[in-house]
């Protein structure tokens, strides 16, 4: 089967970019012909770009007119389909990069929209408001009075949404990451909506447990993931696990703030802050973790991190919201906490880093559970069904048809909600 992956960004750098990467690999291995074609578009630097074919793209403001009408995109992919002619395409994420415009030339070929985050109901893809609660109002003019979106990036992005809704029966399925995610995606209007959980690489399990009781927390540095939350739980934990140790790993604009609260806390010498580093390096480091916490504030789409923790043999804390409590066995792999309890989160951490068996059996528990529910292959499998099923579905044998020259794109007015 030939098959074209369509992704923002073709950079090894994010949760989304490494699974799409990852799938292409697997897909290679069992004798599909596979391309990916993403924006040229660098978040990190001197990440390589690994994108087989790619477009302009932009992480400066011009970003969002490359999220709203991204011409490069269209032309680009048009040669794509032109040369390649695949039986089934696969667009990952396309709403920061490569636009709407990219839909067009999709709706004479099978089409799966496997969607990482909200941006197909929420322009700014968390469905969830400035004050922390989630957003029930579709896209309008409620992005910009909520303070969601200043003026001229909400302008921009009012024309994305009705660009996505006028072409979006190109997609002809579309895919959560969790049941959690497929909810809001129904309840926002997005149908049909089918699960199809994150794999993660399989791997050897970890070393067994040595002191000092380590926490560890990979993921951006920002309000949302709620570090703070954690600062506070460990500093609980601190006092009665003294010599226990806090890896941060992650960038984000938060870290100033987090580090004065690592100061005001008095925990500072316990407290490493890592940086951005590899899936690899973070591994290694993360070898010796006793746990793994995921204090997010928000309904995480699903959890990268919180996987790859139970694969490692990581016992996880995590917030009991969004696709978590369909990772986590309560429990058994590690504890559910209310999102922003300090004092549930830091009776979690004493349990475990007092209880060196109790860290192992559980760590133990959800790499049993990772393998057996969240490896890569079950995934890749999984869309190779979803493919062969929308290939049966089209009559005809398929051929690339040529695309005329788009218009201007015609001037759509924001509605209100």
């Amino acid at each position: 089967m030939k098959i074209l992956l369509l992704h923002d960004y073709g950079t090894a750098t994010g949760g989304a970019e490494l699974q799409v990467l990852s799938l292409r690999q697997n897909l290679l291995e069992r004798g599909h012909e596979v391309r990916l074609f993403s924006s040229r578009a660098i978040q990190v630097e001197d990440y390589p770009q690994l994108a087989d074919h790619t477009c302009f793209g932009a992480t400066s403001k011009i970003r969002v007119l490359a999220q709203t009408a991204n011409v490069s995109a269209y032309y680009a992919l048009r040669q794509v389909l032109a040369e390649f002619q695949p039986d089934v395409a696969h667009i990952r994420m396309f709403l920061t990069q490569l636009s709407p415009l990219i839909l067009p030339l999709l709706r004479d070929i099978p089409c799966v929209y496997q969607t990482s985050v909200y941006n197909a109901i929420c322009p700014v893809g968390t469905n969830v408001l400035p004050d922390g609660q989630p957003c029930q109002s579709a896209p309008g003019r409620v992005c910009l009075t909520s303070g969601c979106l200043p003026i001229k990036t909400w302008m921009a992005l009012m024309v994305q949404q009705k660009l996505w809704q006028r072409w979006r029966p190109a997609v002809d399925q579309v895919v959560a990451l969790s049941h959690a995610m497929k909810a809001e995606l129904e309840a926002g209007g997005l149908y049909p909506v089918e699960v199809i959980h994150n794999g993660v690489p399989e791997r050897s399990p970890r070393p067994p447990l040595s002191d000092p009781p380590t926490v560890v927390y990979a993921g951006r540095l920002v309000p949302e993931k709620g570090i703070d939350v954690l600062l506070r739980a460990f500093a609980i934990a601190q006092a009665q696990v003294p010599h226990a140790r806090l890896l941060l790993a992650g960038q984000g604009g938060a870290e100033g703030e987090l580090r004065q609260l690592a100061q005001d806390l008095s925990i500072s010498e316990q407290v490493t802050w890592l940086g951005h580093r590899s899936r690899s390096d973070l591994e290694a480091l993360f070898d010796q973790a006793w746990v793994q916490v995921v204090p997010s504030l928000w309904a995480e789409p699903f959890g990268n991190v919180t996987t790859e923790a139970m694969m490692r043999g990581t016992a996880v804390i995590a917030s009991a919201m969004g696709a978590q409590p369909e990772i986590v066995k309560a429990d058994q792999t590690g504890f559910l906490v209310p999102p922003g309890d300090v004092d549930s989160l830091g009776t979690g951490l004493v349990k475990l880093l007092q209880n060196r068996d109790l860290a192992e059996a559980m760590g133990q528990a959800g790499r049993d559970r990772a393998l057996t529910h969240f490896s890569e292959a079950r995934r890749t499998e999984q869309f190779l069904a979803l493919y062969r099923r929308l290939h049966a579905h089209y009559a005809k044998p398929l051929t690339f048809v040529a695309q005329p020259d788009i218009a201007q794109p015609e001037t759509a007015q924001p509605e209100e909600c």
